[in-house]
């Protein structure tokens, strides 16, 4: 504010600009503020500022001094974004919280401080030495020296792992821990305002439980960006409200609520979806796009389904800054990356990318199309649904109940002049059928299909009605993935194991005497977990002469396995092992995502 403030009192005669020089050169020297600076040289008052601010942002101005300041309104902004932003909430009025600020123009604070209280924000302008003495006078004085302007994020809260009631904390940035409302507040403060609405007209009513729900579902929210987490799942049950978290690919449970407020936070997560409140005999899906200070957006695939006891509520969080679009970081082999980007940068034909849910199969999709978008193709994609909008591609959102299937989808997009194709899924022989032409007459396909491994997708298209010739003559490639988890770097540690441990996954003789396994011992890191992250196993057979002919013989999935594995195909599990090699995840999470060869 301070070079905007400066050139604005020049310009209106309130100071020259050789003061203004001056009192810049003091606030440099000693890292003050600029309104300190002009009115310790004398140049203007901390009132005659304040009011030329008012006049100049049209907003209300006050004498922090001669003001009484509510005191109960203080716990909804905590004490680290009032100090680094020159902010103090004063008051608050049904749904509307008044904030004093030193600097009104500054409308991303003012936005933030709505977002994370719930609360409509007015804002009045109070000197800056006002400001700061209501600060140390109601909050203390930690944390007040040399602040400046920052966004509400993510960090500006920490979470205690091991707690059901997930403690809603106050971090700064020099590891002082400023104690605000935490999650047992905001519980006890919904239930309480929960207990009290009735069909009365009471209009505040209605106010009271909105701000700790909002405050709550917000947490929540926030809570699973700061952890990494893929899913948010509210789950009720005949006594109990349990709100659990998808970290790593392993549901665990973040904390219970109680039953009464089921409704209200189902209700506040369907109004945030744009879903119809009203409805809670059929299941809906919706999206929420949250922002998070000024660069980082989230969007959250909701999808509500009514249950026995309630309605239950998931939530899939797509942060578009964690989409690894690199083939090179993926996971891949060096010789299986070869082998699928030669399949992909095919002029026609077809390739699969099987796996079950949540195995990564749209992250390798993506990958793929990124490393294929250039100015001279034309993509299209049919996905159910759109999970990350990528630039220079045409991606088509498909919907079941107007007929815009993924067929219907496919015969429109062969009359579009497309290159190349991706169809989120092949789940009929129809689609089936229309992606198989495509890929014979010119067109590059990209899809998914459920199967355990690569060489079973050949009997399951067979199975679909496809004959064999068609396969044979479409199919470039086959990749099979699934996600194991990486052992935590920070509490990472050898661990002895039996050689025969290593024998029983696949490990020949020669070789379980001499690799390392390590283990994560569990850190806050991890959240006690030994694991931080997940890697992909990849499996790729490249469909060549002999396996067409195998296939134009009906061979089974076992001959099919065994000829690629004869022409270099490394298994699911043979990749496992290379991970437990390079000490990148353990033995239990490659049984758990790989079965024996």
């Amino acid at each position: 504010m301070s070079e905007r403030l400066g050139q604005l009192l020049v310009r209106n005669n309130l100071i020259t600009s050789e003061e203004l020089q001056k009192a810049m050169a003091e606030q440099k020297s000693s890292g003050g503020r600029l309104g300190q600076e002009l009115t310790k040289l004398g140049f203007l008052s901390e009132t005659e500022i304040t009011e030329f601010i008012s006049s100049q942002y049209n907003v209300p101005s006050i004498n922090l001094k001669d003001y009484e300041i509510d005191t109960s309104v203080l716990k909804y902004v905590n004490s680290n974004i009032a100090k680094k932003n020159m902010l103090i909430p004063i008051s608050r009025s049904g749904s509307n919280l008044v904030i004093a600020m030193a600097d009104p123009s500054n409308m991303q604070v003012v936005e933030d401080v709505r977002f994370v209280t719930g609360f409509n924000v007015d804002v009045v302008v109070a000197s800056e030495a006002d400001i700061i003495d209501a600060i140390k006078m109601n909050y203390g004085t930690r944390g007040l020296e040399g602040q400046g302007s920052v966004s509400l994020d993510a960090k500006d809260y920490d979470f205690e792992d091991g707690d059901d009631s997930g403690t809603f904390g106050d971090m700064d940035d020099d590891d002082s821990v400023v104690e605000v409302e935490d999650f047992d507040a905001l519980v006890h403060g919904a239930v309480d305002t929960v207990e009290v609405i009735d069909t009365s007209d009471d209009d505040d009513s209605s106010e009271n439980v909105e701000a700790p729900i909002i405050k709550l579902v917000n947490g929540i929210l926030i809570k699973a960006i700061k952890l990494g987490v893929s899913d948010i799942h509210f789950e009720p049950y005949e006594k109990s409200y349990r709100i659990r978290y998808r970290l790593d690919g392993v549901l665990r449970k973040a904390m219970g609520l109680p039953l009464k407020i089921k409704n209200a936070i189902t209700s506040r997560v369907k109004i945030m979806a744009r879903l119809d409140i009203a409805e809670k005999r059929l299941p809906q899906d919706g999206r929420i796009k949250l922002k998070l200070g000024k660069t980082r957006e989230m969007d959250f695939r909701v999808s509500v389904l009514p249950v026995l006891y309630g309605e239950k509520v998931v939530m899939r969080l797509l942060d578009k800054s964690n989409l690894q679009l690199d083939m090179t970081k993926l996971g891949f082999e060096v010789e299986a990356l070869e082998r699928f980007k030669d399949s992909i940068h095919q002029p026609y034909g077809m390739v699969l990318v099987t796996g079950p849910t949540g195995s990564g199969k749209t992250t390798t999709l993506y990958s793929a199309l990124s490393e294929l978008n250039k100015e001279a193709d034309n993509i299209m994609t049919a996905e159910d649904p759109v999970e990350f909008n990528l630039g220079g591609i045409n991606q088509v959102q498909m919907h079941d109940e107007i007929g815009l299937n993924f067929a219907a989808a496919l015969r429109s997009f062969l009359r579009q002049d497309p290159d190349i194709v991706m169809v989120g899924e092949i789940r009929d022989f129809e689609t089936a059928e229309i992606a198989i032409k495509a890929a014979l007459t010119g067109h590059l396909v990209l899809s998914t299909l459920h199967t355990n491994d690569a060489p079973s997708t050949v009997n399951r298209l067979l199975n679909m009605g496809i004959e064999p010739f068609l396969v044979t003559s479409s199919l470039n490639a086959i990749v099979a993935q699934r996600l194991a988890r990486r052992i935590c770097e920070n509490c990472k540690e050898k661990v002895d194991v039996p050689a025969q441990a290593l024998i029983d996954i696949g490990v020949s003789p020669e070789e379980a005497g001499e690799i390392e396994v390590y283990k994560g011992k569990g850190c806050s890191t991890c959240a006690n977990t030994g694991y931080k992250g997940r890697v992909a196993l990849y499996e790729v057979m490249k469909m060549n002469d002999e396996l067409k002919e195998l296939v134009l013989n009906g061979a089974s999935t076992i001959e099919l396995k065994r000829e690629a594995m004869r022409h270099g195909m490394r298994t699911l599990r043979q990749a496992g092992i290379l991970k437990i090699k390079e000490q990148v995840t353990s033995i239990e999470e490659v049984l758990r995502a790989s079965a024996a060869d």
